[in-house]
């Protein structure tokens, strides 16, 4: 490993596929030298194990050789073998250990002569297979040769006749010995192999664990909390911003080992701080159902005391086989923010209060003025015009004080009772009828059914005269508005749908932000009506909803509570 970092540091540029094949012959030398010893030991010791076998049998029994000779090449097998274990082979050049098997295959010539009828010739087997497997085709090369020249010498001091016995034990040593050589080949290649498929392997960790200290770095260097759900629903990732934002939202005396499930301690609110936010509906709630949604705003936290708002986006992960892989839920700290929108607000609405009162006033001596019986024509006209733009600035105050108020005073001012949906939507037909004819847009009301409500009255009429003021505006000369109530006996709906210009993804998402009007085609208006008919809508334990399409209409859809039973459970 040592050496394979050496050679990284100093590869030079364009010398890789050189520096590959460098590298692989030192993991071949690095791998020869660490089992040359090795194998010359176990070689011959297996040797020496079977020598000694047959010196006892032939020691204690009978043998009809010369026994001198054969136990001469007995000890050389003996003294070979003692000197394997104590030479340091790692040390010595690769080639003398050659001399080991070579001076075996001596010694076991010495054992043959001293018997040639018998089959100790078979003996040739381990220093054969030994110098064909393990020195490549010159030790094959010298096997052969061997064999041949020393059964010729055999034969012919011998003086045997040339039979098929004779000639077999040279072919069955050369055919073990090249299949021995081949078996190494193979065995070395896929050494060889195995070796660059690690250094492979250890490479692409290496690159792996950069990338990932690379991105951790970054995850933890941004200032938004990251979290990456596994499709099991075990956090698989978070960054130091989630945890602080979870430490921020936690009282001091609370304590959490999921990460996740933290912020689910605290109280956690709508987005207009006031409204309790169920458990279902929760941001990790929500993702863990598999659902993706942008800017979800959550309050946490209790007045009087410290309160955060974080704004949550989840976004669904797919595997290389369009698989469900998880989730990445991304929040933001946008307590700042929205304070400050709130106080521009509070600042909006005290002003707003302080002009209703000398507008109010302006009005009623407006009044007079008209009634004046000895009032010019001309300047009586004059005074109409100031009224009515005088009326108008007032129902912008009172638009703009009923967006400053909050959902609990708008929720104490309301007198709720059952009433059918249906007559309030026909009155809010009827009542813009001539302004939708003024552009040949038709309401159809074949949509109503029978949808009771616990509501009150003239709240749901401003909801409703809003909507449908929108979708008769925002509608296409000759378009048609859709009215439609239905009601499953838990809860009832109001539908307004429109074949207009229709919106984008960023209008959908900022549509109920107070004062926001979206494109110059819209920029009528004080961008309030649909502020203020969410408030009413969720004051009455409902909520307002919208799908809308670039070039194909916007649908809007109120729920409400069918009873006061189930206003109460929700």
């Amino acid at each position: 490993m040592a050496v394979d970092q050496a050679a990284t540091q100093q590869e030079p540029p364009g010398g890789s596929a050189r520096t590959a094949r460098v590298r692989t012959g030192w993991l071949r030398e690095d791998f020869a030298d660490r089992t040359r010893a090795r194998a010359a030991t176990l070689n011959q010791l297996l040797l020496g194990s079977v020598v000694f076998v047959l010196g006892i049998l032939i020691a204690i029994g009978p043998f009809t050789g010369d026994v001198v000779l054969f136990f001469t090449g007995v000890v050389v097998i003996f003294v070979l073998t003692g000197a394997t274990l104590v030479i340091p082979w790692n040390r010595v050049a690769f080639g003398w250990v050659a001399v080991v098997p070579a001076i075996d295959i001596i010694a076991i010539t010495l054992m043959q002569l001293a018997a040639p009828g018998s089959a100790l010739g078979l003996l040739w087997i381990f220093p054969t297979t030994w110098l064909a497997a393990g020195f490549g085709l010159l030790g094959l090369f010298a096997v052969i040769v061997a064999v041949a020249g020393i059964v010729s010498v055999l034969t012919a001091l011998n003086e045997q006749q040339v039979t098929y016995a004779t000639v077999l034990l040279p072919l069955v040593l050369i055919a073990v010995a090249t299949t021995s050589h081949l078996a190494a080949r193979r065995s070395d290649a896929q050494r060889t192999l195995l070796a660059k498929q690690a250094q492979l392997l250890r490479r692409v960790l290496e690159r792996t664990r950069r990338q990932e200290q690379e991105v951790t770095e970054v995850l933890d260097a941004v200032d938004f909390g990251v979290i990456r759900i596994a499709p099991d629903g075990q956090v698989a990732v978070t960054n130091e911003a989630h945890g602080r934002l979870q430490q921020a939202i936690r009282s001091d005396d609370e304590e959490s080992a999921d990460p996740v499930g933290a912020a689910d301690e605290v109280p956690a609110f709508r987005d207009d701080g006031t409204t309790r936010l169920p458990h279902e509906e929760l941001p990790v709630e929500r993702a863990l159902r598999g659902e993706a949604f942008d800017g979800q705003v959550v309050w946490f936290g209790l007045e009087p005391g410290p309160r955060q708002a974080l704004s949550i986006t989840a976004r669904r992960l797919t595997d290389s086989s369009g698989q469900d892989a998880g989730a990445v839920v991304i929040s933001r700290d946008v307590t700042t923010e929205l304070n400050a929108l709130r106080a521009r607000d509070e600042l909006v609405a005290s002003v707003s209060h302080e002009l209703r009162t000398p507008l109010t006033s302006i009005l009623g001596y407006l009044d007079l003025a008209i009634e004046d019986p000895e009032l010019p024509d001309h300047l009586r006209a004059n005074l109409d015009i100031a009224e009515r733009n005088a009326e108008r600035l007032l129902g912008i105050i009172g638009d703009i004080l009923a967006a400053s108020s909050s959902s609990t005073s708008v929720e104490a001012s309301l007198v709720p009772v059952s009433i059918d949906a249906r007559d309030i939507v026909r009155a809010s037909a009827e009542a813009l009828a001539p302004r939708a004819g003024g552009r040949a847009i038709t309401i159809d009301t074949t949509g109503l059914e029978e949808a009771f409500l616990w509501a009150d009255p003239l709240r749901i009429r401003q909801v409703v005269d809003n909507l449908l003021a929108n979708a008769i505006t925002y509608n296409r000369d000759g378009g048609t508005v859709y009215l439609g109530t239905t009601s499953d006996g838990s809860s009832s709906w109001i539908l307004v749908r429109d074949t207009g210009m229709g919106m984008t993804e960023d209008e959908r998402a900022r549509l109920f932000q107070r004062f926001y009007r979206a494109a110059p085609a819209r920029g009528v208006g004080t961008g309030l009506g649909l502020a203020i008919s969410r408030d009413i809508v969720r004051a009455h334990g409902g909520e307002l909803g919208l799908h809308s399409s670039p070039g194909v209409g916007s649908t809007f859809v109120v729920k409400l509570p069918a009873s006061r039973s189930e206003r109460n459970s929700s």
